[in-house]
């Protein structure tokens, strides 16, 4: 099969490219960049074959996906930072990217016949009560400016294709760009206590695991729509981030103390935060796939591969 692969300048695409290296597959990355901008790491991402593409405009998306004729389009490229979204000047932005840059890519794949991946998240539910969310659900109502944007790149999706992997992730983390551990390792180094909320209740995604099962997917004719976030060591074992950072700490060494507080006394983001962000994975087993590690695991093994003076 032949991938094109949007967003590898980010930590998912970064991993897919990656993957697809390791199966023999041949893929064909692409960025808003002139050129790869990713970490320079060297792996085999860094190397292949790359597309510059600004996925809001739909002539620019419809010629490039045409001239590459992939089978399979992974759709990693997205608008990410949550609190700028909210900004006045920054809405049209983050729906051009998010809902008509997908819609854009959608109408690619639908002329070329590809499978297409899209990578969504628990944002589009409104993050109430304590029940994990079922991939089929739709009971939509995003809480801010992203959720929103996201929904309508699923919806675009879903109305076009019908081979289609609407895949929800959250709390996501990886080897390129920038992500939560880094963040408290970083500040963490320094200081005898941080403050982190215990009330935001889910469990993280390595883009290294997820990278893996996304290929897994593409080689079935599953479609559908599927959670992925890491798995819980125990059942219902869904972890606050103040949980999540506790566990950072552990694996770095570090002695810093992590105070919890809620979302409320924390009071520091423009965007409403989803307090439920427990997503039911169960309907990865049932499909035949492979769940991801747990997040535990995950995050021994990524924060043991960060080198903390970089930070």
């Amino acid at each position: 099969m032949k991938f094109f692969v949007t967003g590898v300048g980010g930590q998912l695409g970064h991993d897919v490219m990656n993957e697809l290296a390791a199966r023999g597959y041949e893929g064909v990355g692409s960025d808003v960049q002139p050129s790869y901008s990713g970490v320079q790491d060297g792996t085999t991402v860094c190397s292949m074959p790359y597309v510059q593409l600004d996925i809001t405009d739909a002539s620019a998306v419809a010629s490039v996906i045409a001239s590459v004729n992939p089978d399979v389009i992974v759709h990693c490229a997205a608008w990410t930072a949550v609190d700028l979204a909210e900004d006045e000047d920054k809405r049209n932005l983050v729906h051009a990217i998010n809902a008509e840059g997908t819609a854009n890519i959608a109408a690619a794949a639908k002329a070329c016949d590809a499978k297409m991946v899209y990578i969504s998240t628990d944002y589009v539910f409104d993050g109430q009560g304590e029940t994990p969310w079922s991939p089929d659900c739709k009971d939509y109502a995003p809480l801010n400016v992203y959720g929103q944007s996201k929904l309508d790149g699923e919806l675009a999706v879903s109305s076009v294709l019908d081979k289609y992997f609407i895949v929800r992730i959250a709390w996501v983390f990886g080897k390129n760009g920038k992500n939560f551990i880094k963040t408290m390792l970083r500040v963490g180094k320094d200081r005898e206590f941080v403050t982190v909320v215990s009330d935001q209740i889910g469990t993280p995604t390595y883009t290294l695991d997820l990278s893996r099962l996304l290929v897994d997917m593409t080689e079935t004719e599953k479609y559908g729509y599927y959670h992925a976030t890491n798995s819980e060591s125990v059942p219902g074992g869904y972890i606050s981030w103040a949980d999540f950072t506790e566990k950072i700490y552990a694996v770095a060494g570090l002695s810093t103390e992590v105070r919890r507080v809620t979302t409320a006394e924390y009071g520091l983001s423009k965007a409403a935060r989803p307090f439920n962000s427990r997503l039911d994975k169960s309907k990865l087993v049932e499909a035949g796939f492979t769940p991801l590690p747990t997040w535990e695991d995950a995050v021994e093994r990524y924060v043991k591969e960060l080198n903390l003076e970089e930070l």
